[in-house]
This record gives structure tokens, C-alpha cells and sequence, in this order.
């Protein structure tokens, strides 16, 4: 069988780079399988995408060995235009790909390239719409549509050409738990109904493989580090080892000293055939699994009933009271709708609240300018474009004391220490225009940072990043708030509120509707389905399995991860 992607002893560096990014890489992916490309930031993945998907090399220049055919033909000999006939690809950032005013019109766009008769494109366009459940949003601006619904129009579009080979980059990022899995199964119907070859890459481990995946490509500094079955990946364990989260049920199970070699069903957390794994996760669970009293803290931030909404006659937020004490982390979580970006803007004095009052530090803030309260609370914003305004990096960090009149010697020393806590010193000189997406998360955060405000609002702060990127960015804001600095995460991201908040306070249409440790709240069926979160892999894992107590094993596993660290 004649492979429909081949690489053979391939190797690309860029013209701007001393180094190849790729290197040697031998890989045949045939038509109709479903691979998943994974590995950290930097690993190569993205530009192995790029040479599938043609930007490499009509946008991006460089150099190249080896040989690469895409559906038996050199991608370099091929128009863009040709390739993309071939090559569907799906972009993180679904604003950059949009071309229509509507979202009909956005699909359509293709076709009416191709000259595609009216009723053709017409009959089309419905067909298209209808396999992404989104028929009914024909007549919208595909920019007034939520992150997962973005995306099911950028899929639609690409399901309206004849591409053989669909290219997913990051598709998980920006959405939340409820959508990101819809999305996952949306890809695999449309994987198994149309037959088209799917390629993935994404860091979300559990999410990707919540529906089945072929084959799993793991790269490292620009190489092919080992092609697997998820199954032999994941009994392996090497997905640490090349920068990425294991499935959290995995790893407790390795923690309570159970051996994963040559098992199968991993993929999931589903009832596995081990002997004793019950009896053994339960010991565990029993010795460390004791959840802590929830600290208390002198309250930095209080929210007291406050109500707001962009119309008279219908709240946003609807009587909500929370808080933030010094030095605490608490996760703010909630379905995309929910109102979490609404109340962050009433934090920070965007909007102001109908109802209710916003308390920093024992002071009613309701008559504080934006301008104040940015001294004192620092927001960062889910997607890093809307934040960066400078062409390099440096002056992008240092900009907010340059504005304050801080002395050069001390901006480049701050610049030079807040880089550095956030993994990007290494790129001081470069370009913003040259970082990835994750890269100008932590840019943006980074920007943020260096102003020393006393609580910071942090929206998805670790979309885009890798598992190591992940962990040394994590583990520093717990450092900060060791030394008295707030957070609020609002966040999509389960494990990390797991691992890192103190408390979570989840919103759903609007309103509070549970307020407990994070292991508490993501072990309520209730509470998860009705703010459409991800209950923890780990209580549903104990549930297959007949555990006494799932909840005790997600707080085992916290205490473990505290205590031990990780390798």
C-alpha cells in the first residue's frame, strides 16, 4: 500500500537558522489513518505540519534534504493552491482563517474560487453545515461565535473542498472541557464517515485520546523519537519523557506502585483487568488521601452580590459573591457563556456593576480609574495578540515601567529576571512576529508580571504551552503566591486548578453554583455536567474500577504530586 504522506530522510532548516529544525525523519502515514503528532515546544512538530500543508516552503524559506511526497507528488513542484486541494488544514487561531461576512459565506469561499455552479455550492454549503451541527448559524458573523463553534465553521469549510488529508493544529486550544470534546468526537465521525486521512497536533494527552487514534508520532528536538499505538505509548511511559501529561489515572496508578507494562485500555479510564488494582489503589488512597482544611487567608478581593448585564433586562451575573485572600490561588471555572470573562472585567473597572460592590483590600473600589486598578491588579488576557503592541520582545515586557518612567538599568534588569522566569530568555532579542502562540501567552503574561501587582487575573494562562512549560510556569506563580501575591485562574483546564488552586468556584449562567476544594467540586456529577466541566479522569477512573471513595483518589493524588513532586 502506497503511503499518502512520506517522508524519507527528511531534513529542513530554516534560511534564518544556523541549525535544521527537522531532522531525518522517516515517516509514511497511509490514507484513512488518524495520527496524533505529538512532543513539547520546540520539538518540530509544527514545522513537520507546515512542510504537510505547504507553508513550507512558500512562506517559509529554508533549506531541504531528503525527500517528501505528498499523495505521490513533491509538495515543492505543487502551487499552494494545488497542495491545499490535497491538504485541509484547520488553524489554532480560527480569526486568521476566516474570509466570509457570514458564516455561509465563509464556506463557500472555496467553491466560488473553483467556479462552482450556485446550486452546487448552495447544496454544498448545507451539507457541510449540517455534518458540524451549525446550519443554523448560517446567517452569523463567524467572528461573533464562540471558540468551539469557530472552529466547527473553519472544519466546515475545509469539508467543503476535496482534500484528502485533514490537518488539525492545536484544535483543542481556547475551548473548554464540554466543547474541546465534542470537537474530538466531531473529528473522529467525520474521520470515520468521509475516510479522510486525520492528522492531530495537540498537548491535551486525555483529550486527544478520548476517541481512538491509529497511531501516536512523538518528537523530540526535531527528530522522531518513537511511533506507537496509544497502548504502547501509554504503558510505556515515555510521554513524560518527551514533555507531555500522562492521563492523570495512569499516573496514580504508578504512584500507588502498580506496574503498567504491557497493559492495554489505557487510552480511557475504563474498568481494567489487572489483579488486585482495586485493593491496592484503595491502601493508597486510605494512607494519603486526606484532603486539608481549606486555608484561611485575610481576604485581598471580595465580590459582594454583584449583578451585571450588557442588557437591562437580562444579567450576566446574577448576584455572585466570592473572594480572594492574600497569597491564595483560586480557580474561577465555568463553561465558555458562563460569565467568567464578564466578571474579570468587573474586577479590573471595564465594566461596572449594576448591583453589588467590588471590595480590594477592605476599600470599596467602584470609584477606582482602570488606570489604579491595573496598579493593583494585573489581567492578562486569554489570546496574547489582543495584548502585544511592541515589535520586540524586550521592549514588549519593559514597556509598562518604561510608561511609568522607571530608569533603563532597572527596566533591563526586571526585563532580564522576568524573562527568565518565564522561559523566554533565550528569545530577549528576537521579534514578537517569531514566536509561537504559546510563546506570546507567556510574552503577555511576562509584560504583566514585571508591574508587581499585589493579585492577577490570569485567563487560560497556560494555553498553548507544553507539559514542561506548563509545570515551570505553574510552579512559579505558586512560588509568587507563597510570598503573598493572589491569583485568580479562570481556566478550562482541570489539572491545573487540581494541582494548583487552593479553592474553585465555578460559574454557570452566571450565577455560583459551588464553591469547595477543587477535588471536591470536580468529583460532583452534578456540578460538572451542569457547568459543562471535565469531571477528573481520576474519579471516573475510580468509579470503573469500584474504588471506595473516588473522591479520596483525586486527593491522593494531589497530596502525592505535593509532596513528592514530580521526576
Amino acid at each position: 500500500m502506497k503511503p499518502i504522506i512520506s517522508f524519507q530522510q527528511y531534513s529542513f532548516r530554516y534560511k534564518s537558522q544556523n541549525e535544521p529544525t527537522l531532522k531525518n525523519i522517516t515517516l509514511d502515514i497511509y490514507a484513512g489513518e488518524k495520527i496524533w503528532i505529538a512532543g513539547p515546544s520546540g520539538s518540530g512538530k509544527s514545522t513537520l505540519a507546515h512542510c504537510i500543508n505547504g507553508l513550507i516552503p512558500f512562506t517559509y524559506k529554508g533549506e531541504t534534504s531528503g525527500s517528501l511526497s505528498i499523495d505521490g507528488r513533491d509538495p515543492s513542484d505543487l502551487s499552494i493552491f494545488e497542495l491545499s486541494n490535497t491538504v485541509g488544514t484547520i488553524l489554532q487561531d480560527q480569526d486568521s482563517q476566516f474570509v466570509g461576512l457570514t458564516v455561509g459565506e465563509d464556506v463557500a469561499f472555496v467553491m466560488e474560487n473553483k467556479g462552482v455552479s450556485r446550486p452546487d455550492m448552495k447544496a454544498q454549503v448545507i451539507s457541510a453545515l449540517t455534518m458540524v451541527e451549525m446550519l443554523h448559524n448560517i446567517e452569523q458573523s463567524p467572528y461573533d461565535l464562540s471558540g468551539g463553534q469557530k472552529q466547527s465553521v473553519s472544519l466546515a469549510g475545509v469539508l467543503s473542498t476535496d482534500a484528502e488529508v485533514l490537518l488539525f493544529d492545536e484544535p483543542l486550544a481556547n475551548l473548554d472541557p464540554v466543547s474541546g470534546k465534542r470537537a474530538m468526537k466531531l473529528i473522529h465521525d467525520i474521520h470515520v464517515q468521509s475516510g479522510k486521512t486525520t492528522i492531530i497536533i495537540e498537548h491535551r494527552v486525555e483529550d486527544v485520546l478520548q476517541e481512538p487514534i491509529d497511531r501516536i508520532v512523538l518528537m523530540n528536538q526535531g527528530e522522531i523519537a518513537v511511533i506507537g499505538t496509544p497502548d504502547d505509548i501509554l504503558s510505556s511511559g515515555l510521554l513524560r519523557k518527551y514533555g507531555l501529561r500522562p492521563p492523570l489515572y495512569t499516573d496514580a496508578m504508578e504512584y500507588a506502585g502498580i506496574s503498567l507494562d504491557g497493559v492495554n485500555g489505557l487510552s480511557v479510564p475504563q474498568k481494567l483487568d489487572i489483579p488486585g488494582l482495586k485493593d491496592q489503589l484503595d491502601a493508597w488512597t486510605r494512607d494519603i488521601g486526606k484532603g486539608d482544611p481549606i486555608p484561611t487567608s485575610t481576604p485581598l478581593l471580595e465580590l459582594k452580590s454583584v449583578e451585571f448585564g450588557y442588557d437591562k433586562d437580562k444579567s450576566v451575573i446574577k448576584d455572585v459573591s466570592l473572594n480572594v485572600g492574600t497569597g491564595e490561588i483560586v480557580a474561577l471555572l465555568g463553561n465558555n457563556g458562563a460569565g467568567k470573562s464578564t466578571l474579570s472585567q468587573l474586577i479590573t473597572g471595564i465594566l461596572k456593576p449594576q448591583l453589588g460592590r467590588v471590595i480590594y483590600a477592605g476599600e470599596d473600589i467602584s470609584s477606582w480609574s482602570i488606570r489604579r486598578r491595573g496598579e493593583q491588579i494585573g489581567y492578562v488576557m486569554q489570546n496574547p495578540n489582543h495584548m502585544i503592541t511592541q515589535h520586540m520582545i524586550a521592549e514588549e515586557v519593559g514597556l509598562g515601567l518604561k510608561v511609568r518612567g522607571v530608569a533603563a538599568d532597572e527596566i533591563k534588569e526586571r526585563v532580564e529576571h522576568v524573562l527568565k522566569v518565564c522561559g523566554l530568555h533565550p528569545f530577549r532579542n528576537w521579534p514578537v512576529s517569531a514566536l509561537s502562540y504559546g510563546q506570546k501567552k507567556r510574552l503577555s503574561i511576562a509584560s504583566i508580571l514585571i508591574l508587581e501587582p499585589k493579585l492577577m487575573i490570569l485567563d487560560e494562562p497556560t494555553a498553548g504551552q507544553d507539559y514542561h512549560h506548563y509545570k515551570e510556569f505553574m510552579d512559579f506563580i505558586r512560588g509568587l503566591a507563597g510570598q503573598g501575591l493572589a491569583f485568580l485562574l479562570i481556566t478550562h483546564d482541570m489539572y491545573l486548578a487540581l494541582e494548583y488552586a487552593q479553592r474553585a468556584v465555578v460559574l454557570s449562567d452566571g450565577k455560583v453554583i459551588a464553591e469547595d476544594t477543587v477535588a471536591s467540586v470536580l468529583s460532583q456529577h452534578e456540578v460538572t455536567s451542569t457547568a459543562h466541566l471535565k469531571e477528573t479522569s481520576l474519579s471516573v477512573f475510580a468509579r470503573f474500577n469500584d474504588l471506595e471513595q473516588p473522591e479520596r483518589l483525586v486527593q491522593a493524588f494531589i497530596n502525592y504530586e505535593k509532596e513528592k513532586g514530580y521526576e
